[in-house]
């Protein structure tokens, strides 16, 4: 069975899309960039900014769905450039610091809302 999964205390969707969804113990959310879910518009600042609310979102959507950072197994990240990976791989590092799950990294031409950084997290009980 599939649940829809939805917080207002992360961004609401802005196209046809849910936040997460969980079937057969598995949860699966959708690519979060750097929205304030207070105001609905992209944060301002640098990577280091836009991945530390990426993160938050993401922890906020974990929460909801009764799940956390813990049984994150799988992360996708798309950046608008390969010379933010570091930057974002520090901020990142704060949130999966032990047994961290896998991970792919890849540059993109560009993202909604001209935002730097979006990254798609499946998390697993």
């Amino acid at each position: 069975m599939k649940r829809i999964i939805t917080t207002d205390k992360a961004p609401k969707a802005i196209a046809t899309y849910s936040q997460a969804v969980e079937t057969n113990g598995m949860l699966f959310i959708a690519g979060q960039i750097p929205i304030n879910p207070a105001t609905g518009k992209l944060i301002e600042g640098g990577i280091t900014e836009q991945t530390e609310q990426v993160m938050q979102n993401i922890g906020e959507i974990l929460t909801a769905a009764g799940y956390t950072f813990k049984d994150v197994v799988k992360s996708t990240c798309l950046l608008t450039s390969m010379d933010h990976y570091a930057e974002m791989n520090a901020v990142y590092g704060k949130f999966y610091f032990e047994n961290s799950p896998a991970r792919a990294a890849f540059a993109v031409t560009g993202l909604p809302m001209g935002a730097l950084i979006e990254i798609e997290t499946i998390a697993s009980r």
